[in-house]
């Protein structure tokens, strides 16, 4: 091998480069581990919240401290943080999300809220139609805008015709040209969107967030490892910024209206029982709306407007507040759907007539510590439903303290605001004004006298620096020009993550060791310098994620993994041709350049590394959040195994072979397995045609009839690892929760006998980041009687958890699970399409690609037929998502590589000997089916620790993973090679 010494200084530099990044990550770490050690410390009742707020400021004391001096160099715990390895959600916890920008809003807005029927009637159906379409917003309100809006055209001065955009859109234009200008309009909004989100998030504290547009589709995508406080983060992330100044009514003025609401909710609710005495009539439906399905049947008669809502009574003038009544925030729901009633609106006198209730933007725990309560306010509403004065008048905004030293959010207005201002308070002296931002009361203080400066605050008796801190931050970033909302969030918190950084770790260790121990066993001496080439791949891949900061997942590890086998891989092809050379009673050295030569395993190598490459591609082309970073460590692992396992492995060969060393590439054990094998494997396959013709018949059956368990990504839902205090009943969990949900979720133990995956798709049609809120609570209600003393707050995903709580959880929209199925079917068939177009071009017969892909084919199907039959049996997760389908694109991958090594050989024999092309093939086989099981054996196990060693997110992938690499080794020798042999008889007849 030329150029020795340039291969040995590039390895070293690289290697001490790897280990130079990764030395980051270890500092990074320790310094970590020393801040929760004196969070811990500080407070010893354990609680959650004071740890993380400690944890914080110790980390914020030492981040421009020195913690390593180089001499030359000296690096901070900031510095330190930026250059370490960045972990997934899986492994450190936090939020992923995909917001949507509402480009309803954005048309509405351009429109200056146009009242013209066609184009609200063309909103409403783009609506319905995007429900069930891939298609982009704009798309669907054009096509619906045609098909109603008769001679109308979108230029009419009563839509996009307006003044503001005059410039942009002439009178009587096209349609079609109007449809540009407003696609540029609304590109424009999501960049501002954008921009305004990313300042958000680069003022929140978590270290490498990630922020980015997808397309031109009005999604974004906002991932936040080790984030805590989830409320505070999606908060931060869907508030629009519309701050507004309302004027309040008095508890006083409210009271009266809350005592009539309170028995005509009592004569409501008792309609059913009087009814069922008479007629049985009222169905148990109209009782829910009312009660937002919270209410027992048993009890529905009991109960009023009070039995959820705690008035704030005034029964003297020092009692008058802005606060009108305070509920548990539990019941929140039902209060809203009460007071929204027609019925209950109808009691309202003239002076309340536009009164709108909102919340305070948090809750306060009770003084019993039972429940948490959420205060509410009657604002002064008006016919236009328009504040006094609106948030655009605020210059700027910024935390400061008051004279308490309690922390508040001061602003300061423009010459426009301020006038407003003074004159708002001049009006109220004695009275109250509230601070509304996005729809919840952040404070509605007394007016003393009027305030003329221009200055004002907004403070709560409760509120923190951290809250502070946001509030400013959104006003300062601005507004957003459309609501954000949440079609798509996963959530792990940093207890499951924590748990998946050890199970990984000790399943990635006792991984490597049978790999090591393995390699040792079967090749002896050159067994040891594979192994040394395996470590050095190791730590490259390590080296490289922590140099271009990629994050690495669980289902990342299991592609490092995985490419330890492609590396193993790569050795054992090549000592099992310096055997085949050695037993040819060739020379050691000859044999050594053989086996590392074009002609010997470096074309087999090359061919089978590019196969699995380009399906690595494919998937990173594809995917998304753990499986793009599966793919980028697949993609980078095959890089770094290919050169390992070619020049490292070869250097160390080469020294040992001109020390006069003995290699035999075997070991008293190993020695002469496989050496005398004589299958007539081609005579035989029709038997294997019906073997496999038989097994995809039943999975076709199983598959068409039993079906495959799509996952929340697939099909749109909620689904909620529930952790609890002792072993629970999927099944009689699912009842209980059928009274919450309607109808009975999916529930199945998930890992231990205390942890429970639930799945529902209810209220999932519905949008609004108060539903997911609503669904939240409904889920805490059902669960109450199973997790003791744990309060909503404690049960929310965030947070450590000590007790009974979520553990993470998963939210698709039906409409993104649509876009992500399709995405996943891409990935498959143009992978296979890739995968068939190069091995026709390496071998240059079509019946290769056709054999090739069959096997393929074959794999594919039956991993679903497994997954299809052994849903319901296996006591793990075995949904369809796109995890699975980053499985199959794997067995994909590793099955065309089998594949490929047994086709190389096949054409060098038949190329460079004569003889009857059905004994040249069993030929080829026998020769390397040494190859075929060892690495089959060594990645199988390598799998299995995984399998069992790892976490319970991983298991149904490593399942998958598993079957494949079985039917996968099986379809390569008994499926890939009868058809390709029989499709090439069929071309040389013709």
């Amino acid at each position: 091998m030329q150029n020795k010494g340039l291969i040995k200084v590039f390895a070293i530099l690289f290697g001490l480069v790897s280990l130079y990044q990764l030395s980051f990550t270890f500092l990074a770490n320790k310094v970590e581990d020393d801040a929760v050690a004196y969070a811990k410390n500080l407070h010893p009742d354990e609680n959650v919240r004071e740890i993380a707020k400690s944890e914080g400021k110790y980390l914020d004391s030492v981040a421009n401290k020195n913690i390593i001096d180089l001499g030359i160099a000296s690096y901070s715990y900031n510095d330190v943080k930026d250059k370490e390895m960045n972990l997934g959600l899986d492994l450190k916890g936090g939020i992923n999300a995909i917001l949507q920008i509402s480009v309803k809003e954005v048309l509405i807005s351009l429109s200056n809220e146009s009242q013209n029927e066609a184009f609200n009637k063309a909103l409403l159906a783009a609506d319905e139609a995007q429900k069930n379409s891939n298609a982009n917003y704009l798309d669907l309100f054009f096509e619906e805008f045609e098909k109603v809006a008769g001679t109308t055209k979108l230029s009419d001065p009563s839509i996009f015709g307006t003044k503001a955009l005059s410039e942009k859109i002439s009178f009587d234009e096209a349609n079609i040209t109007v449809r540009e200008t407003l696609q540029e309009e609304i590109n424009s909004s999501i960049g501002t969107a954008f921009e305004v989100l990313r300042s958000r998030i680069d003022k929140f504290g978590v270290t490498q967030p990630s922020i980015q547009r997808i397309g031109n589709s009005g999604r974004i995508q906002i991932e936040l490892p080790g984030a805590r406080d989830i409320d505070r983060v999606i908060r931060l992330i869907t508030s629009k910024a519309e701050l507004q100044f309302w004027e309040v009514h008095t508890n006083a003025e409210v009271q009266n209206f809350f005592f009539e609401a309170n028995a005509k909710v009592a004569e409501l609710l008792n309609v059913k029982t009087v009814n069922e005495q008479e007629n049985d009539t009222i169905k148990k439906d109209d009782i829910d709306d009312l009660l937002g399905d919270d209410l027992d049947a048993s009890e529905e008669n009991q109960k009023n407007l009070f039995t959820y809502l705690m008035p704030n009574v005034a029964q003297s003038q020092q009692q008058l507040s802005s606060v009108v009544a305070q509920a548990n925030v539990l019941d929140t729901t039902t209060v809203n759907d009460l007071l929204k009633r027609k019925e209950i609106r109808a009691l309202l006198p003239n002076e309340l007539k536009y009164a709108k209730f909102l919340w305070n933007y948090k809750s306060n725990t009770s003084t019993d510590g039972t429940a948490e309560l959420i205060e509410l306010y009657a604002i002064k509403g008006n016919r236009n439903d328009k504040p006094t004065i609106e948030g655009d008048v605020i210059l700027d905004a910024g935390q400061v303290f008051d004279q308490l030293n309690k922390p508040e959010v001061s602003m300061t207005m423009n010459s426009s605001g301020t006038k407003q201002w003074a004159k708002m308070t001049a009006d109220n002296v004695g009275n109250f004004v509230a601070v509304v931002l996005d729809d919840y009361v952040y404070t509605a203080p007394s007016v003393n006298q009027a305030i003329t400066g221009g200055r004002t605050s907004i403070s709560g008796g409760t509120m923190t620096v951290a809250e502070a801190e946001d509030i400013s931050t959104v006003l300062k970033a601005g507004k957003l020009p459309a609501a954000a909302r949440i079609i798509q969030a996963e959530v792990v918190g940093p207890s499951l993550g924590q748990e998946a950084i050890d199970a990984s770790f000790i399943s990635f260790g006792i991984a490597i060791l049978i790999v090591l121990l393995w390699m040792i066993l079967y090749y002896g001496k050159a067994g040891i310098y594979a192994d040394i080439a395996l470590i050095v791949n190791i730590i490259f891949i390590f080296g490289i994620l922590a140099s271009f900061n990629a994050v690495l997942t669980l289902p990342g590890i299991a592609g490092i993994i995985l490419t330890i086998g492609m590396c193993v891989d790569a050795n054992v092809i090549i000592f099992e041709r310096i055997k085949e050379a050695l037993n040819a009673k060739k020379g050691l050295k000859q044999s050594v350049e053989e086996g590392f030569s074009i002609k010997g395993a470096l074309s087999a190598i090359i061919d089978a590394n590019i196969t699995t490459l380009l399906t690595g591609v494919i998937l990173y082309v594809f995917g998304t959040g753990p499986i793009k970073g599966f793919a980028l460590t697949l993609i980078i692992g095959i890089l770094t195994s290919l050169f390992t396992a070619v020049f490292i492995t070869r250097i160390l060969i080469d020294g040992a072979v001109n020390k006069g060393a003995n290699l035999t590439f075997n070991t008293s054990v190993s020695k002469g397995w496989f050496e005398k094998i004589n299958i007539q494997y081609i005579k035989k396959r029709k038997v294997a045609y019906v073997i496999s013709g038989t097994l995809i018949i039943i999975s076709l059956i199983s598959i068409f009839t039993v079906g495959l368990k799509q996952g929340v990504d697939f099909k749109g839902g909620r689904s909620y690892v529930v952790r609890f205090e002792q072993s629970m009943n999927a099944t009689e969990v699912a009842e209980s929760l059928k009274a919450s949900f309607g109808t009975a979720p999916e529930v199945k133990t998930y890992g231990d006998d205390n942890q429970l995956k639930i799945t529902t798709a209810y209220k999932i049609e519905e949008e609004g980041q108060e539903v997911d809120e609503d669904v939240q609570n409904t889920l805490y209600t059902g669960l109450k009687s199973y997790l003791g003393t744990t309060t909503y707050e404690n049960f929310k995903p965030g947070f450590e958890k000590n007790g009974a709580g979520v553990m993470s959880y998963m939210k698709v929209e039906p409409t993104i699970a649509d876009d992500i199925k399709t995405s996943a079917l891409y990935s498959v068939f143009g992978s296979l399409l890739i995968v068939f177009l190069y091995i026709l071009l390496r071998f240059r017969k079509i019946s290769y690609s056709f054999g090739a892909v069959a096997a393929v084919f074959h794999d594919v199907l039956l991993v679903l037929g497994v997954f299809s039959i052994a849903y319901n049996i296996m006591p793990f997760d075995m949904e369809i998502d796109q995890s699975f389908i980053a499985a199959i694109l794997t067995v994909v991958g590793y099955s065309l590589n089998d594949t490929v090594i047994i086709f190389d050989r096949i054409r060098e024999f038949t190329n460079e000997r004569i003889g009857k092309r059905n004994v040249l093939i069993n030929d080829a086989i026998n020769k390397t089916l040494g190859r075929t099981i060892n690495t089959s054996l060594t990645t199988l196990l390598v799998m299995l620790a995984i399998f069992f060693f790892g976490g319970d997110s991983i298991k149904g992938f490593m399942f998958a993973l598993i079957v494949g690499i079985i039917v996968g080794t099986y379809s390569s020798i008994f499926v890939a090679t009868p058809i390709m042999y029989d499709t090439t008889k069929k071309d040389d007849k013709e």
